[in-house]
C-alpha cells in the first residue's frame, strides 16, 4: 500500500521527532501558539457547558456500573482534569464512559469494588506502558466493523442495564450482570413495575428529546433531571432517588489512598485490568479521531495513552474508577467553541465545584430519571445508519459486524474484539486471495517495469506539483484498514488552502470498508471547507463500496482521469449529480 504525491518528495527530508516533542502535552502546544484573554472565555464557556453535561451523566454512569454515584464524579474531576492536563488531543474530555459500564459491573461483582479500583489502577499502569511502546499507532488498524459492532453491542447492554430502574421493578434477589439471566429475572419482575418511576423516565426522555429538536444548545440532559427531581418532591412520588439508595454524595474530594493490595488480589484482576486498558484505549483514539475530524488538528496518539494511564490511575488514588476519552462531551466540547486543554481542566474545576454546592441536592435525583438519562446515551452511541449501511455493504462486512456485536452482548466485550479483529484479517486475506486471481490487469503489488516506448506512460507534468490551486494524491495497492489510519492522516490534511483536490483510485484494486469510511471523513471535511474533490479512475466495485460510505456527491464527485477532474476544477465546471454517480 503507498500513497504517492507530487509533493512527496518532501517526505522523507522531515528529521524524526524526539522522545520529548512526542510526548509533550498539547496544553503546552497550545500555550506556544499563543494563548490570549478571548481563548481563555472561550474556553470558561466550554468547560461550564460540558460540566453541566457531565455531571448528570457521571453520577447515571457510576450507579449503572454497580458503584455509588460519587465515584462517578471523582473519576470526572480528577481523571477529567489529567486528561486535559497531559493529553495529547486539543479537545479531549475526559470521564467515566457508558462504555465501561458492564466490565465495570462484572467487576466490582466478582471481586468488589476495591477490586474495581485496584483494575483501574493497573489499566493504567498499562496504558502507560502502551503508550510508551507506541503501542498506540496500531489500535488504529481495527476494522471499522468491529468498531461499529462493539460499540451498537455495549449500547444494547446499557439499555437493558436501565430497565430495572426505569420501571422501578423490584427484583427478589440481586440483578444477574449477563444479558440473557438479567433479561429473564427483570421479565419475572413485571409484575412490581412502579407506574411513578416509569412517568418519571417517559417525560424525562421525552423532555431531552424534545429540547434536542426544539432547543439543541440548552443542556436537556440537567434540565430533564432538575425537572424530575422537583417534580417528585412536590408530588412525593413515590420513586427511588440517590438520597434513599445511596444516602446522598459527598461534598468533598476523599484523600488519596492506595488501593487494597495483594498479589493474589492483583492476579484475580488482572485480566479485568487488561479489558480496562484495551477499551479505555479504544474509546479514547476514537474520540481524539471524532476530534481531529471535527477540527482538522492532529492527535498524537501515544502520548493520549500515557495521559490515560495517569489519569487511571489518579482516578483510582481517589477511589474514581475507569477513566476514558468520550466522543459525546469531547465533541459538546469543540461544539461549544473550545480553543484548546484549558477547557476539559475547567470541567474537572467546575463539576468539583458543583459537588461542593449542590452536593445535597443531589439527594433528590431519582434514579429513573439518571435511567432515561443512559437510554437516551445509548440510543445515542448506537450508530444506527452505520450498522444498517455495513450490512448492506458486503457479506463479509456483516459477519465481521455481527460476530462483534453478538459476541458483546453474549459473551464478553474483549472476545467480541478479538474475534472481529480476527475474521476482518481472515476475510481481508480472502479478498486479496480473491482479487489476486481474477484481476490479472491490476495487481496487488505493482512489479518494477522497464521505461519502455509503448505508449503506456505518460510524461512527466511539472505544473501538477507546483499548482497552488489543485492537489492530486496517487493510492496504489490495496487499500484495507491496516492502511486507513495512515492513508487517512495524509488525506485529511493535504487539501487545506486548495480550490481541489484529486484523489486517483487507479492503481487500488480493492478498498474495504474501513478506508472508504476513512475517504467518507476526508469527503465531508473538504466539503465542509469548500474544497471540490474529485475521485478519478475508480473501478467500479470501488465506487460501490465508496458511494455505500457517503462519499457522495455534493462531496465529492467522479471522473475517468485526473486530467479530466484537473480541468473541471480550474474551469469551476459542476456536472449534474446524476452525472457525477453514473459515469466513470
Amino acid at each position: 500500500m503507498s500513497i504517492t504525491s507530487d509533493h512527496a518528495s518532501g517526505l522523507h527530508r522531515l528529521r524524526r521527532p524526539t522522545f520529548a516533542e512526542l510526548y509533550l502535552p498539547k496544553l503546552v502546544t497550545v500555550w506556544r501558539e499563543g494563548y490570549g484573554l478571548s481563548d481563555f472565555r472561550a474556553d470558561v464557556f466550554a468547560g461550564l457547558t460540558v460540566a453541566i453535561v457531565a455531571l448528570p451523566l457521571s453520577m447515571a454512569i457510576a450507579i449503572a456500573s454497580g458503584v455509588t454515584p460519587d465515584r462517578g464524579l471523582y473519576t470526572a474531576v480528577v481523571g477529567g482534569f489529567i486528561v486535559s492536563l497531559l493529553g495529547g488531543s486539543r479537545f479531549q474530555i475526559g470521564g467515566p464512559a457508558g462504555a465501561f459500564i458492564v466490565l465495570v459491573a462484572v467487576t466490582a461483582e466478582r471481586h468488589g469494588v476495591d477490586g474495581v479500583i485496584l483494575a483501574t489502577m493497573m489499566a493504567g499502569v498499562i496504558l502507560i506502558a502502551a503508550g510508551l511502546l507506541r503501542i498506540g499507532t496500531y489500535i488504529k488498524f481495527i476494522p471499522y466493523p468491529v468498531t461499529v459492532g462493539f460499540t451498537a453491542g455495549i449500547a444494547v447492554i446499557i439499555f437493558a442495564s436501565q430497565l430495572h430502574d426505569l420501571g422501578g421493578i423490584t427484583l427478589a434477589g440481586k440483578e444477574p450482570s449477563e444479558f440473557v439471566p438479567k433479561i429473564i429475572a427483570l421479565a419475572g419482575g413485571l409484575h412490581t413495575i412502579n407506574p411513578s418511576a416509569v412517568a418519571v423516565a417517559i417525560v424525562s426522555i421525552a423532555i431531552i428529546g424534545a429540547l434536542r429538536i426544539w432547543r439543541p444548545t440548552w443542556p436537556g440532559i440537567l434540565i430533564a433531571v432538575v425537572f424530575a427531581a422537583i417534580a417528585c418532591a412536590v408530588f412525593s412520588l413515590p420513586v427511588e432517588t440517590i438520597g434513599s439508595r445511596f444516602g446522598g454524595i459527598p461534598r468533598e474530594l476523599p484523600s488519596p489512598a492506595l488501593p487494597a493490595f495483594s498479589l493474589e488480589k492483583a492476579k484475580g484482576v488482572l485480566p479485568d485490568a487488561i479489558a480496562f486498558a484495551l477499551l479505555a484505549a479504544i474509546e479514547s483514539l476514537l474520540s481524539a479521531v471524532v476530534a481531529d475530524g471535527m477540527t482538522g488538528r492532529r492527535h498524537r496518539s501515544n502520548c493520549e495513552l500515557v495521559a490515560q494511564g495517569v489519569a487511571n490511575i489518579g482516578s483510582a488514588l481517589f477511589g474514581g474508577i475507569c477513566v476514558t476519552g468520550l466522543i459525546a462531551r469531547t465533541a459538546t466540547n469543540i461544539r461549544a467553541g473550545a480553543r484548546g486543554p484549558l477547557a476539559g481542566m475547567l470541567h474537572a474545576v467546575f463539576l468539583l465545584l458543583f459537588m461542593l454546592i449542590a452536593a445535597p441536592l443531589a439527594s433528590y435525583i431519582p434514579l429513573a430519571a439518571l435511567a432515561a438519562v443512559l437510554v437516551v446515551v445509548s440510543w445515542t452511541m448506537a450508530e444506527k445508519q452505520e450498522f444498517a449501511t455495513l450490512l448492506r455493504s458486503s457479506w463479509g462486512d456483516a459477519i465481521v459486524l455481527l460476530s462483534t456485536f453478538l459476541l458483546t452482548i453474549f459473551r464478553d466485550l474483549t472476545e467480541g474484539i478479538l474475534v472481529g479483529f480476527s475474521l476482518g484479517a481472515v476475510l481481508f486475506i480472502h479478498r486479496m486471495a480473491e482479487m489476486t486471481g481474477i484481476e490479472e490487469r491490476t495487481p496487488l503489488v505493482a512489479a518494477d517495469r522497464p521505461d519502455d516506448g509503448n505508449g503506456e506512460r505518460v510524461p512527466y507534468d511539472p505544473a501538477l506539483a507546483v499548482d497552488r490551486d489543485v492537489l492530486v494524491y496517487r493510492i496504489t495497492g490495496a487499500f484495507f484498514f491496516g492502511a486507513a489510519s495512515a492513508i487517512g492522516n495524509v488525506l485529511d490534511g493535504v487539501a487545506d488552502k486548495r480550490k481541489g483536490f484529486v484523489v486517483d483510485f487507479a492503481a487500488v484494486p480493492f478498498l474495504d470498508s474501513t478506508a472508504a469510511n476513512v475517504l467518507g471523513r476526508v469527503a465531508a471535511k473538504a466539503h465542509r471547507q469548500g474544497i471540490r474533490l474529485f475521485i478519478t479512475g475508480a473501478t467500479p466495485a470501488v465506487r460501490r463500496a465508496l458511494l455505500t460510505h457517503g462519499v457522495t456527491p455534493p462531496r465529492a464527485r467522479y471522473r475517468e482521469t485526473i486530467e479530466r477532474a484537473v480541468s473541471d476544477i480550474k474551469g469551476g465546471a459542476a456536472r449534474p449529480v446524476a452525472d457525477d454517480v453514473a459515469g466513470s
